[in-house]
């Protein structure tokens, strides 16, 4: 892993998962507007896609499993091996991963880490070292930190975690190949077309965004499938 990086603000509030009064699950219209003002490359992805598509995805050992297995792998090769997974796990739960065990989940198409950290968090879960469900009542710090102590999470699988499965509205995930894609084709149609943006530089400039990065990122992801000519998911 690398360097942790937090995704997330300083924050001192007991419940800054809705920051701003911001629900990402509801009406994100006047947030989205905001962020289109404060930024052109914001501004030419919300104007193709009108309105981002919010992911939301259930929690606890299911939410992790899955974003661990989707951890530096296409969408494609993900949605295979989660769908090898749900054949034989039902319920995807750390009861049924346990009783898989390493070969069965590498069977399913995880690599041999991939393999070893789900194990880990099931077992984890299952002698309640970890309680994800507590992370509901965390602020975006505390939680972050939490996830980061498992083994085999790292900032963006953190970030994605709080982002997808909980909803978190002021979270950045570092490092993401998706996300750069689509801001530099998106700068590239507007004033200036300039592509010219490293990967360290945009996480920079998402501190610009705050309190709605979390947000920024669904409004780049959505624009991101839609100049690959994908449905969102």
């Amino acid at each position: 892993m690398a360097t942790r990086a937090r995704s997330s603000t300083n924050s001192n509030s007991k419940d800054d998962r809705h920051a701003g009064g911001v629900d990402v699950f509801g009406d994100t219209s006047a947030p989205c507007a905001a962020l289109a003002r404060r930024d052109v490359g914001l501004n030419q992805a919300l104007s193709h896609i009108t309105a981002p598509h919010i992911r939301r995805r259930p929690g606890g050992f299911e939410g992790l499993f899955r974003i661990i297995v989707e951890q530096q792998v296409s969408v494609p090769a993900a949605q295979a091996i989660l769908a090898r997974c749900h054949a034989v796990m039902a319920p995807v739960c750390p009861e049924a991963a346990m009783q898989l065990g390493e070969d069965g989940l590498r069977a399913c198409g995880l690599s041999r880490p991939k393999a070893r950290y789900a194990i880990g968090l099931a077992s984890a879960v299952k002698q309640s070292d970890v309680d994800l469900d507590a992370l509901a009542r965390a602020d975006n710090d505390t939680a972050d930190a939490a996830l980061q102590r498992i083994k085999g999470v790292g900032p963006w699988t953190a970030a994605i975690y709080l982002l997808f499965c909980e909803g978190r509205v002021d979270i950045w995930p570092p490092r993401d190949v998706a996300l750069l894609g689509a801001y530099r084709h998106a700068c590239a149609q507007g004033p200036g077309r300039s592509r010219e943006i490293s990967q360290l530089a945009l996480d920079a400039r998402a501190a610009r965004w705050a309190p709605h990065r979390g947000l920024a990122a669904h409004i780049l992801w959505t624009y991101y499938a839609k100049i690959r000519g994908r449905t969102p998911i």
